[in-house]
């Protein structure tokens, strides 16, 4: 007979955070209420697990490179993945309610469903979906929705992990979906599922496995109230790739962002349009933000940002306008707050502009949310032409970091962002003065400024 020992102990739901005895607010994360009790139950467990590396092996004796990714046929999917699934490798899809986790899931699936021709013969990628929420009546529903089916899609209602693995063993398919990880349990553990520390066992045998037997595992979690996803941050340590899918459901348009990635980087987006169809990849990101830009209207800028290898324009908007209070207001969507509130006190230290008094709103057109440096010149642009009541031309881009001593440094990547701009029919660029003069001789037909100041560049706007 196996000893087993039997403890209760208190676990934060938000964080993770445990605790022998309960706690109104947990230390950890600030989060009230949070704690839960659940039952510990510790066993002495001897198991051989079927690893080629259990036993220590030099480094230049470990064979890899051989396998390649498994593309999904999603443009923007496999630009954030890195190129596609790693065999083995297990990735999280994190989004709030509604947003089209499901949706891209399925039809990912159904793209790596399709028979693929080799030298020798035809064969056909078996992927299974789990789902722990729905139905298969449901999930066929939504597939004939969105054009999705094929026979190599397998669907398997059931949220017991031993269940579902017992099945995977059967089927050996290449890619696996459970929708949703939160629903999942295992027997080993006591609690109840959602818990904490269901997600980290369920999660921890789905990921034992593909690493063994080399299937990639594709796990959607449901997020928070904040934002984040429910687990929490043990789940994101576990896996392999973490990814949020962003969004509104006022807007169409939905970012796919890689937070946490191993196998690629963590700078690429993926741009999707929300259909009735399903969800189809935006192969140009930059006009559909673009496409509704108010002409001759004070505040609005146009400044290109690099999203990993990808320029896109957006369009900064900004509204300045007097403060009926005794508080300042200050708004912000898609920016920084505390990189807004830098640039504002430079404007007024440096720039001699009165505005720190005024309420001030910001906000990225589309939805896209943008944190590089680079668009430090375009947000001051925007705050400065709402101030003035004075339109930035249309056919002007904007873009550099701006200094606390109002200097204007240099960004990276300047061809890219050029040829964005030029591809869109911009005219003109206001870019950092050291930009332009190491910018090699180029083809570009943009009329180039370079500024070394924020007093020069308002000048040269206005």
């Amino acid at each position: 007979m196996k000893k087993t020992k039997t403890q209760f102990q208190y676990v934060c739901q938000s964080c993770g955070n445990s605790s022998p005895r309960w706690l109104g607010k947990c230390p950890a994360c600030g989060e009230w209420n949070s704690y839960v009790e659940e039952k510990v139950e510790k066993e002495k467990r001897n198991t051989v697990k079927s690893n080629p590396y259990s036993s220590p092996v030099a480094i230049t004796k470990i064979e890899s490179g051989k396998e390649e990714r498994i593309p999904t046929r999603i443009g923007e999917l496999d630009r954030v993945l890195g190129g596609g699934f790693v065999p083995g490798s297990v990735v999280l899809l994190g989004g709030d309610p509604g947003i089209g986790k499901s949706t891209l899931a399925l039809q990912m699936l159904n793209n790596i469903g399709i028979s693929k021709t080799d030298k020798t013969n035809q064969t056909k990628l078996a992927v299974f979906y789990v789902t722990g929420e729905e139905s298969p009546e449901q999930v066929k529903m939504r597939a004939e929705r969105i054009g999705v089916g094929r026979d190599t899609i397998f669907v398997f209602s059931e949220t017991l992990v031993e269940s579902i693995i017992g099945q995977i063993v059967k089927l050996s398919p290449t890619v696996v979906v459970i929708d949703s990880i939160q629903t999942m349990y295992t027997e080993d553990f006591p609690s109840s599922p959602g818990s904490v520390g269901q997600i980290r066992e369920c999660t921890a045998k789905l990921m034992q496995y593909a690493k063994i037997n080399g299937t990639a595992v594709f796990l959607i979690g449901h997020v928070t109230k904040e934002g984040t996803i429910a687990g929490p941050k043990v789940l994101e340590h576990l896996v392999d790739t973490v990814l949020y899918f962003e969004g509104g459901r006022e807007h169409p348009y939905r970012i796919l962002r890689a937070v946490k990635n191993r196998f690629g980087s963590t700078n690429e987006i993926g741009v999707f349009e929300m259909k009735d169809s399903g969800v189809e990849e935006v192969k140009n990101p930059s006009e559909i933000f673009l496409s509704e830009r108010p002409v001759n209207a004070s505040g609005s800028v146009v400044t290109p940002s690099l999203e990993g290898t990808r320029p896109i324009l957006v369009e900064i908007q900004a509204l300045v306008s007097p403060c009926n209070f005794g508080v300042p207001r200050r708004t912000t969507i898609g920016l920084d707050y505390n990189r807004v509130s830098l640039l504002v006190a430079v404007l007024e230290k440096r720039a001699g502009l009165h505005i720190l008094g005024q309420d001030i709103f910001m906000n990225v057109a589309g939805g896209v949310r943008i944190e590089e440096p680079a668009i430090d010149l375009g947000i001051s642009m925007a705050i400065v032409s709402s101030f003035l009541n004075k339109p930035v031309e249309p056919d002007v881009v904007v873009f550099g970091e701006v200094g606390l001593a109002g200097e204007i440094r240099g960004v990276s990547q300047v061809e890219l962002r050029l040829k964005e701009a030029e591809k869109l029919g911009f005219k003109k660029c206001v870019l950092p003065r050291i930009n332009l003069e190491r910018l090699k001789s180029s083809e570009s037909t943009l009329s180039l400024t370079g500024i070394s100041s924020i007093e020069k560049a308002i000048e040269a706007l206005f």
